[in-house]
């Protein structure tokens, strides 16, 4: 059979297929819509354009239209945020609200105060992300300019979507600031979970498989490299078996802490004191003091002569 013909015959009964299995098991009324995540990446180009003009446009603009871009990036974003926040809230909406087709009152209420303190926050942001450069500047003797940090380093592409995130996380919206920070996870092999609180001038060097979990809070300028876990023990559990959510899981980094690649610190009881230094590869579940050096004891590699003359000894 030609394919046509086969795509003729079987692609109208396969088609229904996949719908009903939608329709059973995805498909809502309220659901937050098949362009959600491409809205939300386009939030996070519209948030970051008003943050960094020039940055992120196809095309190079001139300081007179840096002026012009922020606003509109910022009108934009906020109608954008508005439209995400309305369906977020109304995917998980109790309110009956003409066949949930529209979000209720109520949704659009709380969609508008998210709206509200996202775009308010965004100068605050703002200088913490340049503080966040010059940690990076600073931190990094291969970095040659700020400029070379936006457009090219990791660490900023994380941090820049994880302050916005966090920022609407805490207004508790449902979904959207999960999928900003797994955007960035995707982009950068650096997944930071929007809950996690991370102080000034905080900078992740190389950054390749860096975890911060939920409840981590960071201090000010801490410096951590690639394969840092910042993670959790073990999960309690419920009645049923199932992982008790909201509670404190993961450790408290202080003030001017340095971890180096591949540490793992776990536990929500877990707290590194200030100007502490976690070697590379440390393994820790409780915690240290103020002005601690962690490192594992030193291996003893053995060497041997492999020299042509000796191969001939032997």
């Amino acid at each position: 059979m030609h394919l046509n013909d086969w795509l003729d015959e079987q692609v109208p009964a396969i088609s229904r297929e996949l719908e009903a299995i939608n329709r059973a098991e995805f498909f809502r009324e309220r659901t937050i819509g098949f362009a959600g995540k491409e809205k939300v990446k386009r939030l996070i180009h519209q948030l970051r354009s008003a943050l960094f003009p020039g940055i992120y446009e196809r095309e190079r603009i001139n300081e007179d239209q840096a002026g012009i871009l922020i606003h509109n990036s910022v009108r934009l974003a906020a109608m954008t945020l508005d439209e995400l926040a309305q369906c977020a809230y109304r995917e998980c909406c109790t309110k009956d609200t003409q066949q949930r087709r529209e979000p209720c009152g109520e949704c659009a209420r709380r969609a508008a105060q998210v709206v509200r303190t996202t775009i308010g926050a965004l100068p605050t942001l703002r200088r913490q992300l340049q503080a966040d450069i010059q940690a990076a500047y600073y931190g990094d003797p291969a970095a040659t300019s700020p400029e070379e940090i936006m457009l090219s380093y990791p660490t900023f592409e994380a941090i820049s979507i994880h302050r916005l995130a966090h920022v609407i996380h805490q207004c508790q919206l449902p979904m959207i600031p999960r999928m900003m920070s797994e955007y960035a996870h995707q982009r950068t092999g650096i997944d930071i979970h929007p809950g996690a609180t991370i102080g000034e001038s905080f900078f992740i060097d190389h950054g390749t498989g860096v975890v911060i979990g939920e409840t981590c809070t960071i201090g000010n300028h801490v410096k951590i490299y690639q394969g840092v876990t910042l993670g959790a023990r073990s999960f309690d559990l419920d009645a049923d078996g199932n992982p008790v959510k909201g509670v404190k899981r993961h450790p408290d980094i202080d003030d001017h802490v340095v971890i180096y690649a591949g540490a793992t610190v776990l536990g929500g009881d877990t707290r590194i004191g200030h100007h502490s230094i976690i070697g590379g590869n440390v393994w820790l579940t409780r915690s240290v003091p103020p002005y601690s050096m962690v490192h594992n004891a030193q291996p003893s590699p053995a060497i041997r002569d492999v020299s042509p003359k000796t191969q001939q000894e032997l």
